[in-house]
């Protein structure tokens, strides 16, 4: 899965010299909280509710509103911009971004084809690729076995028995819960006990058969 799947492909940008309240009102009109800074071709910048936010005046301060507007009408957007910006490649993996974005404490990377800026990609959008992954949305059973004893094509039997008994696998994924090796497939509801049963007597263990509801997107 890489970040160009998931990315946001509809970038809003801004240069340097936009005045602050314009950054304010275009970032409220398109509904997003932070603006790549363009200058020419070239990506300079990334300017954020929260970076504005550091800039304006201290609560504390003796200016009026109309004070605080007329300096935002006068600062620019390169002045409270973040400088050094984390970027992606679209060709990363969506596990890279995710690592990048924990590594540095952050919650967007724009993402780069070369020097181009192409997409941008946010903890939002990685919270609804999980989604994705894991077929969220589509009605199904969960099914979690647990392999004490990792081994070769322990994958390739689940998937010969559930072929042989003509069972639909509509997701698979495999974690290491604590140690543990958890596959967790996602079938049809009406192979529920079937499927339970069927990798029971195979001698898998099985834990937990849950059902997920089809949900709205």
């Amino acid at each position: 899965m890489s970040v160009a799947d998931y990315m946001t492909k509809k970038v809003i940008t801004i240069s340097p010299d936009t005045k602050i309240n314009v950054a304010i009102n275009t970032m409220k009109d398109n509904a997003i909280h932070r603006l790549p800074v363009i200058d020419g071709n070239q990506l300079v910048g990334l300017v954020t509710e929260s970076s504005i936010s550091e800039a304006s005046p201290s609560k504390a301060t003796s200016l009026s509103i109309y004070e605080v507007n007329y300096l935002f009408n006068k600062m620019t957007v390169g002045e409270v911009m973040i400088k050094d910006v984390k970027t992606v490649p679209q060709t990363a993996q969506l596990e890279d971004a995710i690592y990048q974005m924990r590594q540095n404490n952050i919650g967007v990377l724009p993402v780069m084809d070369g020097a181009d800026v192409v997409g941008i990609i946010t903890s939002n959008d990685i919270l609804n690729a999980f989604l994705d992954i894991t077929d969220y949305y589509k009605e199904a059973t969960v099914v979690q076995i647990f392999i004490d004893n990792d081994r070769t094509g322990v994958i390739g039997e689940i998937g010969t028995l559930m072929a042989d008994n003509h069972f639909n696998i509509q997701t698979l994924m495999v974690t290491r819960n604590l140690g543990e090796i958890m596959i967790e497939m996602h079938v049809d509801r009406a192979d529920r006990d079937a499927v339970k049963a069927a990798l029971t007597e195979a001698g898998f263990e099985v834990r937990f058969v849950i059902d997920q509801p089809e949900h709205q997107a």
